[in-house]
Parts: C-alpha cells; structure tokens; sequence
C-alpha cells in the first residue's frame, strides 16, 4: 500500500486531498498543527500527526512517525494581504518561514528515503499568483513563486535517484479561508492610502463564479502528479488557473 503525507489538512486543499486518497486505497498521513481527527473518515489507513513545518524538532519527529513514505505534499501555507508599506518585517518573515523555508525543510526531511529507495514523488502547492500577480500580495506571491522555482530546479537536481517533484498551482477558491485568515491571524492594517484599492481587492475575493477553483480540482491534481510519472511537472488545478496559465 502506497503512503502519502500531506501538510495543511485541517482545511481547505489538504483536506480534500486527504479524503481523496483514503477514498482511493491509500495510506493518509494527514498532518496539522493541532490534529482534528474529526475531520477526516475513520480508517486504519489513516493517521492523523502533529506538525508545524516551522520547527526543526516538529518535522523531525513527524517524518519519523509517518514511516517510509511515497509522496510528499507540501499544502501547508498562511496568506498575507497588504499593502507593501503597512506590512512589519515580522509578519513577512512569517510567510517565507512556512510558505518557503517550510517547504524546503519538510522536502530536505524525507528526501533521504527516497533516494536511497531510487523512488518517490514531492508535490509542492503554489498560488495562480504567481502566474498573475495581484496588488496586495506581494511577500506571498514572492513566498510562493520561491517554491515554484525552487521545485524546476529540483526537479533537476532528483532524476538521476527516481525521484520526481511537481508543482501544483490552484486558483483561487471559495472553498478555503484565505481572505480572512490573510486578515485576521497576520493583523493587517491597511494604511489609508491603500484604502480604496484594498476596498476592490476585497470586494473581488468576496465574489464567486463557476469559473474559480473547487478543492477537488487540487485533490485531483495532487493525484495526478502523484501517479501518473508522465505528467508535467506544472499542474494548474482549477478553470481560472489554466486559464491563466495558458494566457
């Protein structure tokens, strides 16, 4: 039985993926900072960790835990919207340490046993940002594009081990909470002149048509890459991100 670990499951693209995989006869390794097994169906194919991909210790111990794996999905991320100039050091620090050097820390962690086995799949999630940069996202776009590239290059770096890495690279979807927890957990204040065009880039996350990403569309993408060695190594998950991506 194949095993999977997947970052970031108590919400949104990591807990789809979750599902998705159990649903398929895989061995789920779900991991969160606080576990919420709840969440996700009973199965002993399923274990559900503690991990906060910002500490050495914490990943460590859940790789350990986890077993031998197959794939590795980085999904784990936090949002920031401001302003540039209303942003402190400290909050942008934040967004590399989990969106990029977490990343990076979590691939570093399992790569070991995949190239000694000469097999294995990492699957980093990204943003359609990065292929479309919006106002108001600049240190995440930034803090996701370093996975995109960080992902070409290692993909590079792991063929001659059998190792293959991926990127998956959502729209944006109603089915995750990035507008308000970018808000709320990283305390944006907008300074007053950024008010009016932060008043429209809020009023555009608020908007939903058919056209933004479903969870499922990441789940199966994360699938994808997953299983299908032939696959490109950039997955854009949902209609607005092929769109942009093929524009």
């Amino acid at each position: 039985m194949n095993t999977i670990l997947i970052t970031g499951c108590s919400s949104g693209f990591g807990l789809e993926t979750a599902r998705l995989f159990l649903d398929r006869g895989w061995r789920v390794v779900a991991t969160m900072r606080t576990p919420q097994a709840a969440l996700l169906p009973e199965s002993d194919h399923l274990a559900v960790l503690p991990l906060d991909v910002t500490d050495a210790d914490s990943i460590a111990r859940t790789v350990a835990e986890a077993g031998p794996l197959d794939v590795l999905v980085n999904n784990a991320g936090v949002g920031l919207l401001n302003a540039l100039e209303g942003l402190s050091m400290e909050s942008a620090r934040e967004v590399f340490e989990t969106n990029t050097l977490g990343t990076i820390a979590m691939t570093q962690a399992v790569l070991p046993q995949f190239r000694e086995r000469g097999a294995g799949v990492i699957v980093n999630v990204t943003s359609s940002v990065t292929l479309r940069p919006l106002p108001l996202l600049a240190v995440y776009t930034a803090s996701k594009a370093a996975v995109n590239a960080f992902t070409e290059s290692l993909a590079h770096e792991l063929v001659p081990f059998g190792v293959r890495a991926h990127l998956v690279i959502p729209g944006r979807s109603p089915e995750t909470a990035f507008g308000t927890n970018a808000r709320t957990r990283m305390g944006m204040d907008v300074p007053e002149a950024y008010g009016e065009l932060a008043g429209q880039v809020f009023a555009n996350f608020q908007q939903v048509t058919e056209e933004l990403t479903r969870a499922s569309d990441v789940a199966e993408a994360v699938w994808r890459a997953a299983t299908d060695p032939a696959c490109p190594m950039r997955l854009p998950a949902g209609a607005d991100a092929v769109a942009w991506a093929a524009a």
